[in-house]
């Protein structure tokens, strides 16, 4: 192992150094972890199962099925609004302009 001074290191150095270590051991771990997966996954295999099938869920974030629009476009319905979230123009320009956003509603 490379023996480092730290006593002769600047802040910025000693910064530097600590952002290369934290980097290195995520980096570290995320190999480990993919390892343990893959040897998981082999073993699921070879007693005929998925992963998934075992765990009972999916790798990754579960997918989120999309929200049902709740406001449509007064000139064009293919444009719609969920209401969650920032207001479209469209919407903002309807409303101040005096539509009421229940008149906009699906």
């Amino acid at each position: 192992m490379v023996q480092i001074d730290l006593e002769a290191m600047s802040l910025t150095e000693l910064k530097v150094l600590q952002k290369k270590v934290a980097k290195a051991v995520d980096e570290f771990e995320e190999r480990q972890k993919n390892q343990a997966i893959a040897a998981l996954e082999a073993k699921a295999r070879e007693m005929g199962f998925s992963l998934s099938e075992l765990t009972g869920s999916t790798q990754g974030k579960a997918r989120r099925k999309p929200a049902a629009p709740k406001y449509r476009h007064p000139d064009d319905a293919s444009i719609t609004w969920t209401g969650k979230g920032r207001q479209p123009a469209w919407f903002k320009t309807a409303v101040t302009s005096g539509v009421s956003p229940d008149d906009l509603l699906v």
